[in-house]
């Protein structure tokens, strides 16, 4: 199946969306994360997208994990979180307060043997890595800074290590609206042997359609932030698309 997850991004206990993955380029859209988690489940969405900005950018994040508390206790729905997750300790209490699943990124980058020990305790179901890629180089730190590694090569890495799924995103597009290069994105996904959930410049429904039409090729998701916010998508409507992609798939 295919799964469009609303992102919510946190930043010091507000949802926020970003340019580029800039803090300078923020614009604020609630002080009340627990509501607009509400408002995309009431919609019919099927998993949450949750990140905490603060802990990513290496800043306390205590609002934010105060934000997801409330967030967990007022949907069904399960939620990724990701966002400053640099240790089995910070894993293990977002998990414990009812996450489904982890996302890793600059963690998977510096500490290999830690992901594979996350992997161990956890689960390769509930550890997903977040790849970050700017023109092809992965980006760890808050996006704000250059691995020097190529993004592909660590997805091949990854694995081989056991990780089966990735959050990839193409940091340029990342809030500009500016569309998703799906064919990118199946490349990688075609390379590298990972389950996709796809990121970065989602701006109409066909993007959307473009990134079910390669979905066979592991694709299995996309994250929809700004295009939401702006309501130049609307999630009912995306959903309904999706699965009536896939009811027509069934019936050929």
């Amino acid at each position: 199946m295919f799964t469009i997850f609303p992102a919510i991004d946190l930043r010091k206990g507000r949802v926020v969306r970003l340019k580029q993955g800039r803090a300078e380029n923020e614009s604020v859209y609630s002080d009340d994360p627990a509501r607009i988690a509400q408002r995309w489940a009431a919609q019919g969405a099927e998993w949450l997208h949750v990140v905490n900005l603060d802990g990513a950018f290496g800043e306390s994040g205590a609002l934010n994990v105060d934000a997801l508390t409330k967030i967990l206790a007022a949907v069904k729905i399960p939620v990724q979180f990701g966002g400053g997750l640099r240790d089995l300790e910070s894993m293990r209490r977002a998990l414990a307060l009812g996450v489904a699943r982890v996302i890793i990124g600059t963690a998977a980058v510096e500490q290999p043997a830690m992901t594979a020990q996350a992997l161990h305790e956890f689960g390769a179901e509930r550890v997903a890595v977040a790849i970050d890629a700017r023109a092809g180089i992965v980006a760890t730190r808050g996006w704000a800074q250059g691995a020097g590694i190529d993004a592909i090569e660590f997805g091949k890495r990854l694995r081989e290590g056991g990780v089966t799924r990735a959050i990839v995103t193409d940091i340029a597009r990342d809030g500009m609206m500016q569309g998703i290069d799906a064919g990118a994105m199946a490349a990688f996904a075609r390379a590298t042997g990972l389950r996709v959930s796809a990121s970065g410049g989602v701006a109409s429904l066909e993007d959307i359609r473009n990134l079910l039409r390669v979905s066979a090729i592991g694709i299995e998701g996309v994250i929809v932030g700004q295009a939401l916010y702006t309501e130049t998508i609307r999630l009912t409507q995306a959903l309904e698309m999706a699965r009536g992609y896939f009811d027509a798939a069934y019936c050929e």
